[in-house]
């Protein structure tokens, strides 16, 4: 009869070991979906904006109003996901092939304009397809975002699936970052606007590439950790959520991602205000976005290795202190040069990348010390109130978006010139900058000093998590 130490070994042996095909299978699943949420970081605000007439502050009203739905949709859906059976092809990329078409349809919808309708039946449209949108997004994201406790249960792996995870939205995104550069036109009065069809042609060329993204996930990934549904007892949502709650490690990961998502959404939301109207040259829109991922791409290399070494906690604290630092900088600077300005971002960008790529490391982290401390396994509802939090950074980043295009007068239709004045613009380039600085800093105040989980801290969970499995 084998020893407990030996069926931790064996186990171990059984679910880990993952090779390079698992890692890209893996990140195909971050590639699919950014290619359609990047639509909304990127595009869908100014789309609202100058192609539907949506004024802000009724945009700003829908995200809030789309959030307290999410409140209701996401632990229901992490529950459904927590107690369904295990499927032939596995507990959680069974909904990859389930939910890849539709979550692509719901996309396009949000981008199709039905003719003649009025603002306020525009409106209304955008609230359907915009929660419509977000309901099948979750139903595909939670149970990729829970794949990362079945693929591998060690950490070092789980590490390196964060970085291949990050590297996947970082592709994922670019196409919405070139869309929102390409999509204007010039009119005879020298004015630049949005092209409704360059933006609906674009939005179903991505649509399709994540289709196919998500479905080489689902062909290429493999659960090693074979897990139970959850039982089915009344009330066992709101218990699991209470004991979230009280998660010290959890409630820290998902509040300092909460506010890094709200820092980098707002900043490419209101890129293409500030490189329309401060900078004037709105085919640049995408470039200090693009330079703020381009550090990724050598940092990627090395990041989970630097986190393992030195914590990954650490790591992504004192990065997000040095991109705060550089938005101070430009704010200092006050430039009018848009090269010295996109050099800046590349350089916050350097800060930033570390958070990107181990952000999900962080949050399986605080989701082991769940199940160890609390004996907690329900990953999906755990991922879901997680998932909810990031979500929470979509409203902050549109409230603080749409609060600072009201700060400048900008409330009319934009077909129509907005209320643009030196003071206006310079307002406008310091909410540009000062915005990201102070979430970024919050985010290293958040990590250092709220999260718990330091580089021996998670050595310490790792061998406790290795003593529940045997």
């Amino acid at each position: 009869m084998e020893t407990n130490n030996q069926v931790s070994q064996s186990f171990i042996e059984r679910t880990s070991g993952i090779k390079g095909r698992d890692k890209i299978g893996y990140a195909m699943g971050d590639v699919g979906s950014l290619l359609v949420f990047g639509l909304v970081q990127s595009v869908l605000q100014k789309y609202y904006t100058d192609v539907l007439g949506i004024s802000v502050v009724s945009i700003m009203v829908m995200f809030i109003v789309a959030r307290i739905w999410d409140a209701i949709n996401d632990p229901i859906w992490g529950r459904i996901i927590d107690g369904a059976p295990a499927y032939p092809d596995g507990r959680y990329r069974h909904w990859m092939k389930v939910f890849a078409v539709p979550v692509a349809i719901s996309a396009v919808l949000m981008f199709v304009k039905i003719p003649g309708l009025s603002e306020n039946g525009y409106l209304i449209y955008a609230y359907i397809t915009y929660i419509l949108f977000g309901m099948l997004y979750t139903c595909i994201n939670i149970p990729y975002g829970s794949m990362a406790q079945v693929v591998t249960s060690s950490d070092k792996e789980r590490s390196s699936l964060s970085v291949f995870r990050s590297i996947g939205s970082t592709f994922g995104a670019m196409p919405a970052m070139a869309l929102i550069s390409l999509c204007y036109v010039k009119l005879a009065d020298g004015r630049s606007v949005m092209s409704y069809q360059k933006i609906l042609t674009g939005v179903i060329a991505i649509a399709v590439c994540s289709v196919i993204a998500y479905f080489l996930c689902y062909a290429w990934s493999k659960e090693r950790v074979k897990t139970q549904p959850a039982p089915k007892e009344k009330g066992k949502a709101l218990a699991t959520i209470k004991v979230l709650l009280k998660s010290r490690p959890f409630i820290a990961v998902c509040v300092a991602s909460m506010l890094f998502l709200a820092a980098q959404m707002f900043a490419q939301s209101y890129y293409s205000y500030l490189f329309n109207y401060y900078f004037n040259a709105p085919g640049l829109t995408m470039l200090p976005t693009v330079c703020q991922y381009l550090p990724v791409a050598v940092i990627m290399f090395f990041a989970s290795k630097l986190g393992n070494k030195f914590g990954r906690r650490d790591v992504c604290a004192y990065g997000m202190l040095v991109a705060g630092a550089f938005n101070l900088v430009l704010f200092l600077l006050g430039t009018k040069n848009v090269w010295l300005y996109i050099l800046v971002c590349f350089m916050s960008g350097v800060g930033t990348a570390f958070m990107f790529l181990l952000v999900w490391a962080l949050a399986t982290d605080a989701i082991d010390y769940n199940e160890v401390h609390y004996d907690l396994h329900d990953e999906a509802t755990s991922y879901a109130f997680y998932s909810f939090m990031r979500k929470l950074g979509q409203t902050v980043a549109a409230v603080l978006v749409n609060s600072a295009l009201i700060r400048i007068g900008y409330t009319d239709n934009v077909l129509n010139t907005a209320n643009i004045t030196d003071a206006t613009l310079k307002q406008m380039y310091a909410d540009s900058v000062l915005i990201p600085a102070v979430l970024f800093l919050l985010v290293f105040i958040f990590l250092k000093f709220v999260y718990p989980l330091g580089k021996k801290e998670i050595e310490a969970l790792q061998v406790k998590k290795n003593e529940v499995l045997g």
